[in-house]
């Protein structure tokens, strides 16, 4: 399913392109890390490449452009993701590149863009906790308005499943919310008879699952 999902993703880039320098490396093909982190972190955690756009064009200070590994870009958003090697160019990293690299994180920073730069060890050795890591980063730019109609819990019980983005049971947010299991409980009753939330899995009322509509 991921090389069909991936080849499909990388297909309607170049067909939606028209920067030739972008489309050159589109065509080169992704580093080795950048397909590994969308093969064991990303596809698993989200589930899908939407607004995800790779070697995405950004302006230096120096009216140059640069390549980020990935965007992210929700709405008009700005996330950027790039996967960190570790070899000898890391491990001997010269004073010029150093330097270059805080420019191009500060420069990143100040035109509005949220950075998260990953290391492929942790790709290869922990991806469970990278794909948490994405699930946060991805939460941060989902809408958190929330109606009127709602009272303070379930605001942030809407809040929470942005935030989350798995299925989640009672007890996890009766811990977020510091409230009984039974007031919990009306919380998600009432969210899932406004079509907030949909029941995900089946079970005792202690144990069902829940999350965004």
């Amino acid at each position: 399913m991921f090389e069909q999902k991936y080849t499909e993703w990388i297909s309607s880039n170049l067909q939606e392109e028209e920067n030739h320098r972008r489309c050159e490396l589109l065509e080169k093909g992704l580093g080795h890390g950048t397909v590994e982190f969308l093969r064991t972190v990303w596809y698993p955690a989200v589930g899908n490449f939407n607004y995800l756009y790779p070697e995405w064009e950004v302006l230096d200070f120096y009216n140059g452009y640069r390549y980020l590994d990935l965007a992210y870009m929700p709405g008009g958003a700005k996330g950027g993701i790039e996967i960190q090697g570790y070899g000898p160019h890391a491990r001997d990293l010269d004073v010029r590149r150093f330097k270059d690299l805080c420019m191009r994180h500060s420069m990143l920073a100040l035109d509005g863009w949220v950075f998260l730069p990953i290391a492929y060890l942790s790709i290869k050795e922990e991806p469970k906790q990278c794909q948490q890591l994405i699930l946060s980063f991805v939460g941060k730019f989902l809408s958190t308005d929330v109606s009127a109609e709602l009272d303070w819990a379930e605001a942030e019980t809407l809040r929470y499943a942005h935030r989350l983005l798995r299925p989640f049971v009672p007890s996890e947010l009766a811990s977020h919310l510091h409230l009984s299991d039974r007031h919990t409980r009306r919380v998600l009753h009432r969210l899932v008879e406004l079509q907030f939330l949909r029941v995900a899995g089946e079970g005792s009322l202690r144990y069902r699952k829940y999350q965004l509509r």
